[in-house]
């Protein structure tokens, strides 16, 4: 069974496939969806849904430069979101503590200069008004004040529900299987017994995006992606307990406005296995209690996702060097929601020939990788400020 064209067919309805879709459809374009689960089920339901880099001064200067882009873009959007759709995302500018200590000022100031962000050391007497539940010990933290996080479910069911709105179509619970190339140009998509065409194919199936790229007929290892897992731990506390989100090793403490906190997060490379394991909840819940020893906390989830991991982190943004009708949007690691806004907007200039509002050499598919290890696991002087895990 052959199903009716549409102009651009984007595999994946997770927030950067749905993302590229609103982007497209604002430009004009119709635009279908496949989706092997639910949409947003995958990565971007399992995050945290905080706006930012773990430590964004680590991260490549490309990662920076889409951060930036869509930090400035996220209040309106937020609100212009709610007001369409009458769905609150919960975003919120929360602020963020980094904890990790002296050992991160050199390199966060000198980010904060080159990107625009402020941010102030404070002393743990400083600190310990702000956020009295917490144990700051000798910790002289790094405060962020202008760091946001959302709500994933919510952004995601937002998002959804506007992309439906602009007359996109979405099949969910339809994975695709196969891409009918003929060497140039893909001819179609294979997709739970039927086929689906357009002009245009967009990859953007996260932690599959590899497996799928392998079937075009073109070369996998130009794709590196790989499903990184992480499981994270949800808490019930009194609301108000925590009031800013709070880093440290690699580990952090998510509060939402309803007395929840997010605990996360695990890095694990066990392929395609979402299983959840004590080990991890352990070390997690160790965490949560170093940093809130006083605090009732209950658990009430525990869950694990599989993030698109890329060598640096750097998504891929661009054509397929040799299929002229295939653009990806994939490979954003931790940071698919940091991102989401400025990515999409980056693919829908390339395909609808709109000038790029920024240089897309960094995001090409079939770069040259700088850095050979995917970015964001705890370093040695990282987690060593943490006295939990000494």
């Amino acid at each position: 069974m052959t199903r009716p064209s549409s102009d651009i067919l984007i595999i994946g309805g997770g927030i950067i496939g749905l993302m590229s879709a609103r982007e497209l459809l604002k430009n004009g374009a119709r635009v279908r969806i496949l989706e092997r689960q639910g949409t947003g089920r995958e990565s971007s339901w399992a995050g945290g849904g905080i706006l930012s880099p773990l430590y964004p001064w680590r991260a490549p200067e490309p990662i920076n430069r889409l951060f930036a882009w869509s930090h400035r873009e996220y209040p309106d959007w937020m609100a212009q979101l709610k007001a369409e759709t009458g769905l609150d995302p919960e975003w919120q500018r929360s602020g963020m503590w980094v904890a990790d200590g002296d050992a991160e000022r050199q390199a966060a100031g000198n980010w904060m200069d080159t990107f625009g962000f402020t941010g102030q050391w404070l002393k743990a007497a400083e600190a310990r008004p702000l956020e009295p539940a917490v144990r700051w010990q000798d910790c002289n933290p790094l405060y962020l004040p202008d760091i946001a996080q959302v709500r994933n479910p919510r952004l995601l069911a937002a998002v959804r529900q506007d992309v439906l709105r602009q007359g996109g179509i979405i099949h969910e619970h339809t994975p695709v299987t196969r891409l009918i190339d003929d060497g140039q140009r893909i001819g179609g998509v294979e997709a739970s017994g039927a086929i689906y065409n357009a002009d245009t194919y967009v990859l953007a199936a996260g932690a599959w995006s590899a497996q799928l790229a392998a079937t075009d007929g073109g070369e996998p290892s130009l794709l590196p992606i790989e499903p990184v897992k992480g499981q994270m731990l949800i808490f019930t506390a009194r609301p108000g307990t925590l009031n800013r989100m709070l880093l440290c090793g690699g580990h952090y403490l998510i509060p939402r406005r309803d007395g929840r906190i997010l605990v996360g997060s695990t890095l694990e490379y066990t392929g395609f296995d979402k299983s959840t394991t004590e080990a991890a909840a352990g070390q997690l819940v160790a965490f949560a209690r170093h940093w809130l020893p006083e605090t009732t906390l209950t658990l009430e989830k525990h869950w694990a996702g599989l993030r698109p991991g890329s060598p640096t982190g750097v998504p891929y943004i661009s054509q397929h060097p040799h299929r002229t009708n295939l653009y990806l949007n994939c490979g954003h690691f931790r940071n698919g929601f940091v991102m989401a806004p400025a990515s999409a907007r980056l693919l829908g200039e390339l395909i609808q020939n709109r000038p790029p509002f920024t240089n897309a050499e960094a995001y090409r598919y079939g770069r040259s990788e700088a850095v050979p290890s995917i970015p964001g696991q705890p370093t040695p002087h990282g987690s060593g400020t943490c006295s939990h895990r000494n």
